[in-house]
């Protein structure tokens, strides 16, 4: 017992030094020689640095290669560092001297740091938090990494997650992966970071990386982003590929970004859009993007005219903080001065069935999809240690220790690896899913009007989810405790301007965000 108490005393010892040594010393790698203030700094703010000829990719790169080696040790964002950002970060200083800036594109020079389950063909592992895909190889990049190459960022590493996107077991917690470790809210250490694209949000929020890209199926953008006062942006299912990404449900799934101010993750979102040869469904969706992208969206006057509606229930009840609800009075008024037409109090009709997966056929459906879509993913990697669910199930069993497996089990993998591909059981859940969305939250937005749905929080993501709809996050304070919680706009497929309008005013008018102190 004594040995016990001892070690928890040296743990607790060593998390309170390290945040001494992230608080004490904030400023001491905060401004360059040239002034340049490194941490909470934007992409525009960036790229001005760049063109004074005041900041270079490899001094960015350098802070943040301290930053994660200084912090990441305490909250676990970063599952693993790309040895190759330094020679691209030359890369780019290269083509900065010698091209015109003109011609460089946004995300030219910009580390990000990608969710460990999009596939990179590189020196990275794409693993899924998982030992069962360590030294995995894809064939190709995924198609969103193709594009941000393209786009001229610099891939600093992989960011933590929940293990296999939290599609192992229910009983993980968020930010947990077995590569991972336990990923830490990076305002309240002992706060849900919430998940799967934990590590995103907290990198970002951090200051690990300028920017980061998550995934979601059901909520796994959304909440880590309000969990960790980041903006975070899903878009419409099919804008964005997902080749070469470690899946869930092809119907539900998609790539966005997860960074620190609305307009960085425009600047994200325009990059990875668009056709990705190998996957389909971008090709009949890009129609949808506007001619010069998203960002001729970020405009200070984006809520005049904006039909809102506010859906309280049940997501106020979910809140159960006086100050919180406070908080939220005084933004729904902020929406009204700056111009918005704000309807309260309005019901989604059948939202207790949205939100019980059993009821609506949910669960069933993607226990099925994933089975299919992960034993395709795995059959087609250039080399790996598993090939199938099947295969993943008996390589946690042989390595339950380090899989933790006697602690969080696996039974959503156990429940897929029995389904029998798409059934009758399976189309009827499909179909009663399309039903609750056209009944409910697309009925709700064509009888008011609606630009979009405003609600607390990020639980709004279940509706979003059934229909593919978008939805953006973004920063709208800290409760008592200095856990941090968002605002989120939902709207119909392909609203993503509306809603880029909307967050961005809204993020201008209130300028909530503030880093974190990593409080206990």
């Amino acid at each position: 017992m004594a040995t016990k108490l001892s070690l928890n005393l040296s743990t607790l010892l060593s998390q309170v030094l390290i945040i001494l040594l992230v608080i004490l010393p904030y400023g001491s790698h905060t401004i360059s020689a040239h002034g340049f203030h490194f941490k909470e700094a934007t992409i525009d703010e960036i790229k001005h640095a760049f063109q004074q000829n005041n900041l270079t990719s490899r001094q960015l790169v350098k802070f943040y290669l301290r930053e994660i080696k200084k912090i990441n040790p305490l909250i676990k964002g970063v599952i693993e560092v790309n040895p190759d950002a330094l020679s691209q970060a030359t890369k780019a200083d290269h083509e900065r001297r010698t091209l015109p800036h003109k011609a460089l594109p946004d995300l030219h020079g910009i580390p990000i740091v990608l969710k460990d389950n999009i596939g990179t063909k590189d020196k990275l592992n794409t693993t899924a938090g998982s030992f069962a895909l360590l030294g995995s190889v894809v064939p190709r990049d995924a198609g969103v990494v193709t594009k941000l190459r393209k786009s001229g960022a610099i891939i600093l590493g992989k960011a933590s997650l929940n293990e296999w996107s939290s599609f192992r077991s229910t009983k993980a917690p968020n930010g947990w992966s077995a590569r991972g470790g336990f990923g830490k809210n990076a305002y309240v250490l002992s706060a849900d970071p919430c998940g799967s694209s934990s590590g995103s949000a907290i990198s970002t929020a951090a200051n690990l990386a300028t920017v980061s890209l998550g995934t979601e199926a059901n909520g796994s953008i959304l909440c880590p982003a309000s969990a960790n006062s980041a903006v975070g942006i899903k878009p419409t299912i099919c804008l964005v590929g997902r080749d070469q990404v470690v899946p869930i449900t092809p119907r539900q799934f998609t790539v966005g970004p997860i960074c620190r101010t609305v307009a960085d993750a425009v600047y994200v979102l325009d990059a990875i859009v668009g056709i990705d040869n190998n996957d389909p469904i971008t090709k009949r969706c890009s129609i949808h993007i506007p001619l010069g992208g998203y960002k001729r969206h970020l405009k200070l006057d984006g809520l005049k005219g904006k039909r809102l509606g506010i859906v309280r229930n049940p997501y106020f009840s979910l809140i159960n903080n006086s100050f919180v609800t406070d908080v939220f009075e005084k933004h729904f008024q902020t929406l009204r001065q700056r111009g918005a037409v704000v309807i309260d109090n309005l019901e989604i009709p059948n939202i207790d069935e949205i939100l019980d997966a059993d009821k609506s056929g949910e669960k069933d459906l993607i226990l099925a999809e994933y089975k299919i879509s992960l034993n395709a993913y795995l059959k087609n990697l250039v080399v790996s240690p598993v090939r199938s669910l099947a295969d993943v199930i008996s390589f946690n069993k042989k390595n339950a220790d380090k899989e933790m497996l006697n602690e969080f089990g696996q039974d959503l993998m156990l429940a897929a690896e029995e389904t029998n591909g798409i059934g009758d059981k399976e189309k009827a859940a499909l179909a009663n899913l399309r039903r609750l969305s056209i009944e409910g939250f697309e009925k709700l937005m064509k009888d008011y009007k609606l630009d979009a749905v405003v609600t607390p929080g990020s639980k709004f993501y279940h509706v979003l989810a059934i229909g593919g709809y978008p939805g953006i996050n973004v920063p709208a304070g800290y409760d008592n405790k200095g856990i941090p919680f968002g605002i989120n706009f939902g709207g119909l497929k392909f609203s993503e301007g509306k809603l880029i309008e909307i967050a961005y005013d809204f993020e201008q008018a209130t300028k909530i965000r503030k880093p974190p102190l990593f409080k206990p």
